[in-house]
């Protein structure tokens, strides 16, 4: 069937609801209809991502159905009747447009096919649903979440047991479950509901994130003054649960974002890592004096941060912030029971925060992009403590990659803006009282360990025509040699790569790194939840001077050979 039966198939039969029907018949726009139905909405290695609407390649009410039933069907053939009757899923929803309808259509889906469902009975953060599935014991989790992307997305992510989103072997199998409902009028959409199950586990989740304090000073904390944001998302209530608890008593909300709005309107998009989205919240420091602006992402796994400087604000970047955590989480741990001490980075991360944990004795591990694959590693480190291999026994102290996204304990495996919230306002709550800020933090690491310019360039190419000229880039980018003067090795992570000793090997995954003679490195990849090819710079150089003139050197250099200037 072409795009154009799939359209008029939708658009003939009353089993799709009256609404469905007549957004699709007001489409008149032969590409958008394209668009719409030439493929079905992949479910990939991190679920669903998709922009809303009516299609099979739209986020909607059947897609998501389909996606449930699917994963149901595993779930009951690899655990079985009883287990899924009697540990069942959890199923949480952020604040978007649709996310608790949708997360409603998932409970009634899996518990129409006998699966006890425990549903959050509110909009709560990404990393508290990773925590509930432990706490609760439930077999699987998912969360309806599109994250940080404009307020036309969303999506339905998925968790194993432990609380760790789906890596590529075990997305591999839902997949194909998935993709097996050929017909959506198998799926029933009338669930039962002795099944279903509202919870609250946040205050249980807060008390797991007091537990990575590593400031005990209540004057210290006291005197810190905070302006938070939670982008009309769900780290309202956690956030301020976790810092109140904690001993800080100087908080301003920005009470204009503080309500759930899935249109986001105060912000053009709900991404903490855009000065835009932190405006309003810096204008409100501005008549406050405050020391530190933090805003959470939608979901809120994710945290941005703006810090006084004179009379204004400068942000600071995923990896600095980064950087600061693994000095800090690190010079106040006690690593007494601890036998293997380790911290976990991506691939597309800066080094900084590896260098950081090497002088300190820590063991470094290195994971493909995406926060799944660091709460793998936490889960094998368990793993091999329950089942004696050595090899991999290793203590999990903290996790990051440069997009904002940071964990410490083992309470979650997914990042948590949480806990990161938590610990960045002890750490800039103790560098207050030395007489400094983070910046100088930052500023004092660089002296040490060098300067690093880091940067990420975001390219956003829509439709099937975007995705086609993606895969073009990267199968030229392969075809050829580095475009760089002293390139030491590239590094193709769509072959096999080899991990840490004792690991195997790596995944394989669509990115490219070209690693510099220097230590610097940029690394190419397309986006795994939107139509963007993504390049990552991490630019050594003695000072900040040398390195922004070496960073658009490069910059000019790769994004002339993909002709994207």
């Amino acid at each position: 069937m072409n795009y154009k039966d799939r359209y008029e198939q939708w658009l003939g039969d009353d089993f799709f609801d009256a609404a469905i029907r007549k957004e699709l018949a007001e489409i008149c726009d032969e590409k958008e209809i394209e668009d719409r139905f030439y493929r079905d909405l992949e479910f990939g290695t991190g679920g669903l991502r998709g922009i809303m609407g009516a299609g099979t390649n739209r986020m909607n009410k059947y897609t998501i159905g389909k996606a449930t039933l699917g994963l149901g069907k595993y779930l009951l053939d690899t655990y079985g009747e009883k287990a899924c009757e009697t540990r069942g899923v959890v199923v949480g929803y952020d604040t978007r447009n649709n996310s608790a309808d949708f997360a409603k259509i998932a409970s009634d889906v899996f518990s129409s096919i006998g699966i006890k469902v425990f549903l959050h009975d509110s909009a709560r953060p990404t990393p508290q649903l990773s925590f509930s599935v432990k706490h609760l014991k439930c077999i699987a989790g998912v969360v309806v979440t599109a994250s940080h992307n404009p307020r036309e997305y969303n999506g339905y992510k998925v968790y194993d047991e432990f609380g760790c989103q789906l890596v590529p072997a075990q997305a591999k199998r839902v997949i194909e479950y998935v993709n097996a409902v050929s017909d959506y009028h198998t799926i029933r959409f009338n669930g039962k509901g002795e099944l279903v199950n509202k919870v609250d586990v946040t205050d249980d989740f807060v008390s797991a994130v007091l537990n990575q304090s590593r400031c005990h000073d209540e004057k210290v904390k006291a005197n810190l003054k905070i302006v938070y944001t939670p982008l009309h998302g769900t780290g309202n209530i956690p956030v301020r649960k976790a810092l109140q608890q904690d001993g800080f008593t100087d908080i301003k909300i920005v009470t204009e974002q503080d309500n759930f709005d899935g249109n986001f309107p105060t912000v053009v998009s709900p991404n903490p890592e855009d000065r835009r989205a932190l405006e309003i919240g810096i204008e409100l420091a501005k008549t406050t004096n405050a020391d530190i602006v933090f805003g959470t992402d939608p979901d809120s796994d994710r945290v941005g941060i703006a810090v006084k400087a004179g009379d204004n604000y400068q942000l600071m970047t995923g990896n600095q912030v980064g950087a600061l955590l693994m000095e800090f989480v690190l010079s106040n741990t006690d690593f007494g029971s601890m036998k293997r001490p380790a911290v976990v980075k991506t691939v597309v991360t800066s080094e900084l925060g590896a260098d950081i944990a090497k002088k300190k004795g820590l063991s470094v591990f290195s994971t493909l992009t995406g926060f799944k694959f660091i709460g793998e590693k936490i889960t094998q480190f368990e793993q091999a403590k329950l089942n004696g291999n050595i090899e991999q026994d290793y203590d999990f102290v903290l996790g990051y990659e440069e997009s904002y996204g940071y964990l410490a304990g083992t309470h979650a495996r997914d990042k948590d803006a949480v806990v990161s919230s938590l610990l960045i306002c002890e750490m800039a709550a103790m560098a207050k009282a030395e007489g400094k800020t983070l910046i100088d933090k930052i500023n004092d690491i660089y002296s040490e360990f060098g300067y690093y310019r880091d940067a990420l360039d975001s390219f956003t190419l829509k439709g099937k025509e975007g995705l086609e000229k993606i895969a073009d880039m990267m199968t030229e980018l392969r075809k050829s040699s580095s475009p760089f003067d002293e390139t030491a090795s590239v590094i193709d992570y769509s072959l096999p790569v080899d991990a840490e000793y004792g690991f195997g090997k790596l995944p394989t995954s669509n990115v490219l790194r070209y690693d510099l003679e220097d230590g610097s490195w940029i690394a190419v990849r397309p986006s795994g939840t939107e139509p963007k090819i993504k390049i990552y710079y991490s630019i050594k150089g003695i000072n900040k001077t040398e390195a922004e003139t070496r960073l658009e050197l490069i910059r000019n250099t790769i994004q002339t050979k993909l002709r994207l200037k």
